[in-house]
């Protein structure tokens, strides 16, 4: 693959647009996001329909869906798209987006969870994107410094990230690319033409609501297929609201479950990083180069320009 490409960092008063890709969302969930954007980010919001439809569990048909996204992609005045949220649906239109806009006029699309897919899709094509809160959850109490550091990211100013150690991390050093996202996409997605190549990088991961079962297949899946063999260093996020068995239980909690599958390798792990389903989900480029330091007392992680083309 080619650099990875960076879109146009935001400037007050570009235009941004937000869709709902995937689930269904109540508008007036989204309202103080948006509110978020306009006043204290001085952007200005165009709003799709998706944000008031619905079509039983997705914001509106595929078709629909498609179409929203696709007009927003080849709109060289948005400069940005973000979720308003994630959910399920994704996966369903990926395929039939034409990127041939996009590559022309690059924008920078915002989300996690489902979103993976679409960030995973970009990256293929070699430009970043950006996996971080969606208007719903971006004004959650407790999200504060999670929307700052989109909001840094998004106007090209790096965040830096400072994490206590776990008694479960791997210590090391790692400067590489950044991938990664939600486990069970990344999962999905090997065989695909969105497959993430995790060679040589720095992976994350984080999940939610999945059976503590689940998550031991998703890692043998991934250490399976080769994605865990030569990572760079790996990060492991929030897996919020995990499910176990009634009896008997699996005898593993995520962090235990993941910690077994890269035991054999020497690279860096962190363990309880601020990414995933949780109010302090810090924003990750995906694509952009960073330093992850593994430290017997801190975690830290630096995201850099390094080795990477801005448009």
């Amino acid at each position: 693959m080619n650099e990875i490409q960076f879109p146009p960092f935001l400037q007050s008063g570009d235009k941004i647009g937000i869709t709902a890709p995937a689930s269904v969302v109540r508008y007036e969930d989204v309202l103080p996001g948006i509110g978020l954007f306009t006043r204290t980010w001085g952007l200005e919001v165009v709003e799709g329909k998706t944000l008031h439809s619905s079509f039983n569990q997705f914001s509106d048909t595929d078709e629909a869906r498609l179409a929203e996204f696709q007009l927003m992609l080849d709109d060289p005045s948005i400069k940005a798209i973000i979720s308003a949220r994630g959910g399920y649906g994704c996966s369903r239109i990926v395929d039939r987006l034409d990127f041939t806009g996009f590559m022309k006029s690059p924008k920078w699309i915002v989300g996690f969870s489902d979103l993976t897919v679409f960030l995973a899709r970009i990256h293929k094509l070699g430009f970043a994107g950006i996996h971080a809160q969606m208007a719903k959850s971006i004004t959650i109490e407790g999200g504060t410094i999670a929307a700052k550091s989109l909001r840094q990211m998004l106007f090209g100013e790096l965040p830096s990230y400072s994490v206590p150690a776990h008694f479960l991390n791997r210590t090391g050093t790692a400067n590489a690319e950044v991938v990664g996202g939600n486990l069970c996409m990344l999962a999905h997605m090997i065989g695909t033409e969105t497959e993430m190549d995790t060679n040589g990088k720095i992976l994350f991961i984080e999940d939610i609501g999945e059976y503590l079962y689940n998550l031991d297949r998703m890692m043998i899946q991934m250490k399976r297929s080769g994605k865990l063999d030569r990572l760079a260093g790996l990060i492991v996020g929030q897996f919020t609201d995990m499910k176990d068995n009634s009896k008997p239980t699996f005898g593993k909690n995520a962090n235990e479950i993941i910690h077994e599958h890269v035991a054999g390798y020497s690279y860096p792990v962190c363990f309880d990083f601020p990414v995933g389903h949780v109010a302090d989900n810090r924003a990750m480029c995906v694509g952009m180069h960073a330093t992850l330091e593994v430290t017997e007392n801190l975690v830290n992680f630096q995201f850099s320009h390094a080795a990477s083309t801005i448009i």
